[in-house]
């Protein structure tokens, strides 16, 4: 399993998130979400309680990243086709590079080959930490790794502009400031394999897949529940792969079109002119009478995945995790809306909408920074404004859904 954290630290109230990645026992696009802190001048906070996308990770103008080089040797936690001490380090940066690459060879956002530093090397063993550097660990244990985790992003995201952890300061509210990778090495029964390695060791997990996944993590992702996405809870079974391997020509083949469609709508290009498409709704009870039963101020279904499927092809274009709506200075508000944007629009395409709850191998747990970070209030974080306050219900599982045409 990938694990993905997240927290809250400090006087500005910084939001980290941590998001795994795992073998199966375990929306669309979702995104780690957090509330400014509105205790704070609206100079600071924007003066509105309405969540904001994690994104942009900090660096020097550009998305730094630093590895570690130390691994774990008994059991070895990475296994390489070249053996010799430098070809292993070129080969598992090499997987790295090729994994950022998938991120970054989406069209229509503003994400380029460019956007990442050149990649840097540490020796330090436990690089990873609350240091205001992106770093990949591959030595490094924690409290994270329960069974079944495989790997994990922890995630520190600013909720108010100049917030600060080591030299990375927040410039926006949801800057990430912090995001750092860590691979399970202590498992005598886990180990992960370089692309060119794979194919003798059927045992080991695809390094490029599972680094794939958090890296989409490390960009502001929380989980989708399109089975075919990379950002799906599970990894792919040992000595398999997630997708196609990228190639120079398609570098973010590994990706589905649920993946692309969540990075467009988190790095959007104003450039772009054929992602504009952007289908928005509601999810209701047929029976209004069943809301009463619901927290106060609940008046739609909350958290039920909502996918936009291409009418021609039948592939799942993209999805959200629905229930929610936000405006003015907030706070969320959960009337069962959902948006579908980033959508590619004109040339006679048309899609088709369906609505599912998270009751199958993906459920509300996996998609928690997703949801869980929508709302603070004074039990919360003390001293929050009553007005700015509110409490996220819970994700209603139990739905069938029936689809009426629009007028």
């Amino acid at each position: 399993m990938i694990q993905e954290t997240a927290r809250r630290l400090g006087l500005g109230g910084l939001a980290l998130a941590v998001a795994t990645f795992s073998v199966q026992q375990a929306q669309g696009y979702s995104f780690n979400q957090v509330v400014p802190d509105v205790r704070q001048p609206a100079s600071l906070s924007g003066g509105s309680a309405c969540p904001v996308r994690a994104h942009r990770p900090t660096g020097s103008g550009s998305v730094a990243v630093q590895w570690s080089t130390a691994f774990g040797t008994n059991p070895v936690a990475i296994l390489t086709q070249d053996q010799t001490t430098s070809g292993r380090l070129n080969e598992i940066e090499q997987a790295i590079q090729q994994s950022l690459g998938v991120w970054t060879g989406v069209s229509g956002t503003t994400l380029t080959p460019a956007s990442p530093a050149p990649l840097a090397r540490t020796a330090v063993a436990n690089a990873c930490g609350s240091d205001g550097l992106n770093s990949i660990c591959f030595d490094q244990n924690d409290a994270a790794f329960t069974p079944g985790v495989l790997a994990f992003t922890r995630v520190i995201t600013a909720d108010r502009i100049g917030e600060q952890i080591g030299s990375a300061i927040s410039a926006e509210v949801g800057q990430i400031l912090d995001a750092d990778i860590y691979f399970s090495s202590s498992d005598p029964r886990t180990a992960f394999a370089t692309p060119l390695a794979l194919f003798t060791n059927p045992n080991a997990y695809d390094l490029e897949s599972v680094l794939t996944h958090e890296l989409g993590h490390f960009l502001g992702f929380s989980h989708s529940a399109v089975w075919s996405a990379i950002m799906f809870p599970f990894a792919p079974a040992p000595g398999t792969y997630a997708g196609p391997r990228p190639t120079a020509q398609q570098p973010d083949a590994p990706l589905a079109e649920d993946d692309r469609t969540g990075l467009r709508a988190l790095y959007p290009d104003p450039n772009d002119m054929v992602h504009t498409g952007t289908i928005t709704g509601r999810i209701l009870a047929a029976n209004p009478l069943s809301l009463l039963i619901s927290p106060p101020g609940v008046t739609g279904i909350f958290g039920a995945q909502v996918v936009a499927v291409d009418a021609s092809s039948g592939a799942a274009m993209g999805g959200a995790i629905g229930g929610w709506s936000c405006s003015g200075a907030g706070p969320a508000q959960f009337d069962g809306t959902y948006v579908l944007e980033r959508l590619a629009a004109g040339g006679g395409t048309s899609y088709k909408i369906y609505a599912e709850p998270l009751n199958g191998a993906v459920n509300p747990a996996a998609v928690s920074n997703a949801t869980s970070s929508l709302c603070r209030n004074a039990m919360t974080d003390a001293g929050w404004p009553a007005a700015a306050s509110c409490i996220v219900p819970p994700v209603d599982t139990s739905l069938t859904t029936h689809m009426r045409p629009s007028p």
